[in-house]
C-alpha cells in the first residue's frame, strides 16, 4: 500500500512539473499577440515579398542619401534625380529574390553553425555571390539606362575591382555575424540594412561620372568669358 501511494505521488509531481514546463519553457508566442502574428506573417508566409521589397527600398534609400551628399557638394543640378532613384529601386527588387533563395539554399545545404561552416559560407559569399551581384547590379542599371551590352560590360570592368575590394572589407565580418548568430528568416533583412550603407558607396561609384561632368560644366561656365 505504501509503495502504491509513493508511486502515485511521484506520478502526480511528474505530471505537474510537465505542465509547469510547458507553460514556462514554451517558445511558442501567444496566439492572441497581434505583434507576434504580424512578425510571423512578415517573416514567414510573405518572407519572399518582405525580402524583395526591403532589397529595393534600401537600395533606393542608399541612392537618396548619396544624391543628397552630391547635391550639398554642388555636384547635381537638382536635389533628386527621380529616374535614377527608380532605376536603383527596380534593380534592388530584382536582386531581392536572388538573395532570398540563396540564403535559403545555403542554410539547408550547411545548417550547422560551427566556425568551419561559417567560414565556408563567407568564402562562397565572397567568391560566388558577391561577383554575381555586382555584375547583376551594373548590367541591370545599364539595361534601364538603355546602354548596350558593350557599354555595360565596359563599365563593369572599369569599376569591378574597386567595388569588389570594398566588398572584402565590409562583408566578411558582416556575414560572420549573419551566418553565426541570425536565424535564416532574418538574414536577408539584416544584409539589406548593412547594404543600405554600402549602397551609398555603390551609388557613388555608379554615378560619379555624372557628378564630375556637372562640376566640370560649372567650372567651365565660371571661367569662360562671355563674348
Amino acid at each position: 500500500m505504501l509503495k502504491f501511494v509513493g508511486s502515485f505521488c511521484k506520478l502526480c509531481n511528474k505530471s505537474r512539473f510537465s505542465q509547469f514546463s510547458k507553460r514556462v519553457i514554451s517558445t511558442t508566442p501567444p496566439k492572441s499577440n497581434p505583434a507576434g502574428q504580424g512578425l510571423s506573417v512578415i517573416f514567414g508566409k510573405y518572407l519572399l515579398l518582405t525580402n524583395t521589397i526591403s532589397s529595393g527600398g534600401l537600395l533606393l534609400l542608399g541612392d537618396v542619401c548619396q544624391q543628397e551628399i552630391e547635391y550639398q557638394r554642388n555636384q547635381l543640378p537638382e536635389r533628386y534625380d527621380y529616374g535614377r532613384m527608380a532605376r536603383m529601386f527596380v534593380v534592388g527588387l530584382a536582386l531581392g529574390p536572388v538573395h532570398h533563395y540563396y540564403y535559403l539554399w545555403i542554410a539547408k545545404k550547411w545548417p550547422a553553425r560551427t566556425g568551419k561552416i561559417v567560414c565556408w559560407k563567407i568564402f562562397l559569399d565572397q567568391v560566388v555571390m558577391s561577383p554575381l551581384c555586382i555584375a547583376g547590379f551594373f548590367y541591370g542599371m545599364g539595361m534601364l539606362e538603355r546602354k548596350d551590352l558593350r557599354q555595360s560590360t565596359e563599365e563593369l570592368v572599369n569599376k569591378f575591382k574597386e567595388v569588389y575590394l570594398i566588398d572584402w572589407i565590409v562583408w566578411p565580418p558582416t556575414q560572420f555575424l549573419n551566418f553565426y548568430y541570425l536565424p535564416v528568416k532574418y538574414q536577408v533583412l539584416y544584409i539589406n540594412a548593412v547594404t543600405m550603407l554600402y549602397n551609398i558607396f555603390l551609388s557613388y561609384i555608379k554615378h560619379r561620372e555624372v557628378a564630375a561632368e556637372y562640376q566640370h560644366q560649372i567650372h567651365f561656365k565660371r571661367h569662360v568669358k562671355p563674348d
